[in-house]
C-alpha cells in the first residue's frame, strides 16, 4: 500500500518515501492486531481454554506489554552512557555564560 504524492522536486520525493514508510508501519500494526483478534476469537469459539479465562486474555496482554515496556526503560537507564567530554564542554559553556552575564551587569547569584 503506497501513498504517492506526485511532485517534481526532491522534497516531494522525500515526502513520498516518508508516507510509504509510515504506511508500511501502519499496515504491519494492523496485521498484528487482526492476527491477535483472530486468535482470541478462535479461543473463545473453541473449548480448548475456558471462556472465563479467554475473556481475560486482552487484559493479560496489556499487562504483559506494560511490563515489557518498563523492563526496556529500566535496561535503557542501566545502559545509559556517560559522556565525560560533553560534561566538560557543558561546564565551559556555563562559565562562558556566567562571564557574559557578569559583563552585562546581571547578578547571577552564586559562583
Amino acid at each position: 500500500m503506497h501513498l504517492f504524492l506526485y511532485c517534481d522536486s526532491l522534497s516531494g520525493l522525500r515526502t513520498q518515501v516518508f508516507y510509504t514508510i509510515k504506511m508500511k508501519h501502519i499496515v504491519k500494526i494492523l496485521c498484528i492486531l487482526v492476527a491477535v483478534a483472530a486468535f482470541w476469537i478462535g479461543l473463545l469459539q473453541s473449548a480448548v481454554v475456558p471462556r472465563s479465562q479467554a475473556l481475560l486474555l486482552p487484559v493479560y496482554l496489556i499487562i504483559t506489554l506494560g511490563c515489557y515496556g518498563l523492563l526496556m526503560v529500566g535496561i535503557g537507564l542501566m545502559r545509559f552512557p556517560t559522556c565525560p567530554q560533553e560534561a566538560v564542554l557543558l561546564q565551559q559553556d556555563i562559565i562562558e555564560a556566567k562571564d557574559f552575564l557578569k559583563q552585562r551587569g546581571v547578578d547571577i547569584g552564586s559562583d
